[in-house]
């Protein structure tokens, strides 16, 4: 498996290109967010990739502003939860009132748009694009479309989990936009973490790589977690 992945945006949200080998031929984007274009391009360049299909994990805007423009340029869809779609063209209903007007002033005259294909998810979906066999974990919380995606088996042959703003190395997901909710988040985690071993190789939507046995062993807020 391939992975590259960079940050993007004044938010320095992850961007991952996924393949199932360096230089196969297709790849799939997940979470391609504000100012994305440019390095997709260029790492798309570099590995001799053409995108299958974009994968967002949540529909807030540093994850999605560039789905539309990667979508179009490609002819590709864009998978999302049915429950975020609204935020594809709608940023301002994931935000509260401060943010919204932050966003506003970001976006100036600019508007998002959906993409002309999506593909709403429910979870428990196994997507099979670019030679890959991606499962769909619904996670609410911190939307209530929030997504996982999970691989297999990566380069070590542990798996690989896509948990966009759920975990990061350390802490989970804000619970305080509009739809979030800490106690669906805390479910959310335990599944996770009662679901996939210690050796999975976490890929977080901003922040560092980790595991899920380093966060079982040292993430604060996995504490409240029933069970643990």
């Amino acid at each position: 498996m391939f992975i590259s992945a960079f940050p993007a945006g004044p938010l320095a949200a992850n961007c991952y290109l996924v393949a199932a080998a360096d230089r196969a031929a297709e790849c799939v984007i997940v979470d391609p967010g504000q100012d994305a274009g440019e390095q997709i391009s260029a790492r798309l360049a570099e590995h001799g990739l053409v995108p299958a299909a974009v994968l967002l994990t949540h529909g807030h805007f540093d994850h999605v502003w560039s789905a539309a423009e990667v979508a179009r340029d490609h002819g590709v869809a864009v998978y999302v939860h049915g429950a975020d779609r609204p935020l594809l063209s709608d940023p301002a209903k994931g935000l509260g009132p401060g943010l919204a007007a932050q966003l506003s002033a970001l976006l100036g005259q600019a508007e998002l748009e959906e993409p002309t294909d999506v593909r709403e998810l429910a979870g428990g979906e196994t997507l099979e694009l670019a030679g890959l066999e991606l499962s769909v974990e619904h996670v609410p919380g911190h939307t209530p479309g929030s997504v996982c995606y999970g691989l297999a088996g990566g380069a070590a042959g542990d798996p690989v989990l896509f948990t966009g703003d759920l975990l990061f190395a350390g802490a989970i997901g804000r619970t305080d936009f509009p739809g979030g909710d800490h106690g669906e988040i805390l479910r959310s985690l335990e599944r996770v973490c009662r679901d996939w071993p210690d050796g999975t190789d976490v890929r977080p939507g901003h922040g560092t790589p980790t595991t899920i046995g380093g966060e079982r062993a040292a993430n604060p807020f996995l504490a409240d977690i029933p069970g643990r």
